[in-house]
């Protein structure tokens, strides 16, 4: 169902933590493979993807044209872009499930709920408030459909941060925010 797509630079550490999180993605058979889109790092990103069973890319350019490459790539109908160092917390594979069998036209996108880890009630309200005003970041993670990713041109090789652009372009309106949540520790 899902090609991940986790674009890397010496990210070794963080890239641990952010596979440990998508285990329970694979054993529900949800997670078709993992592409490490590399850009050239000289930690072990390599070693850690390798032995998690990834296909790591290496990818010389911008952060833009790595994403484009994995994209290009990946053998799902379903692309999931997450930023080394997001965790995405249990029962992340339900609501991820739910999204993309719905039926329907494929014209939106999800991202899940960010988290800056436990808080009280008042916290979570103000931390959800925060978020609609802000609208969708790179670190919750972007499930999108790929030809819906592929009309929409994918992510740009120019833009200083890709990603960032590429939710922008998506929309608010074309944007779900999935109640399983997300931290990032870069």
């Amino acid at each position: 169902m899902l090609s991940v797509i986790i674009p890397t630079h010496n990210s070794e550490q963080a890239l641990v933590r952010t596979l440990a999180g998508l285990v329970s993605g694979a054993t529900a058979g949800l997670i078709s493979e993992v592409l490490v889109a590399d850009g050239g790092s000289r930690d072990d990103t390599a070693t850690v993807a390798d032995v998690a069973g990834c296909e790591c890319l290496t990818v010389e350019g911008s952060l833009g044209r790595r994403l484009r490459t994995a994209a290009g790539r990946a053998r799902a109908p379903w692309l999931m872009f997450i930023p080394p160092g997001t965790v995405l917390y249990a029962p992340w594979t339900d609501e991820a499930i739910r999204f993309v069998e719905q039926t329907g036209p494929r014209t939106t996108a999800a991202v899940f709920r960010q988290s800056s880890g436990p808080q009280t009630a008042l916290q979570q309200v103000l931390s959800l408030l925060a978020a609609a005003l802000r609208g969708a970041r790179p670190e919750q993670g972007l499930i999108i459909a790929k030809p819906f990713y592929d009309q929409l041109g994918g992510h740009s090789e120019d833009a200083d941060d890709p990603q960032a652009e590429f939710i922008r372009r998506l929309g608010r309106r074309r944007v779900v925010t999935l109640a399983a949540t997300a931290f990032h520790a870069p």
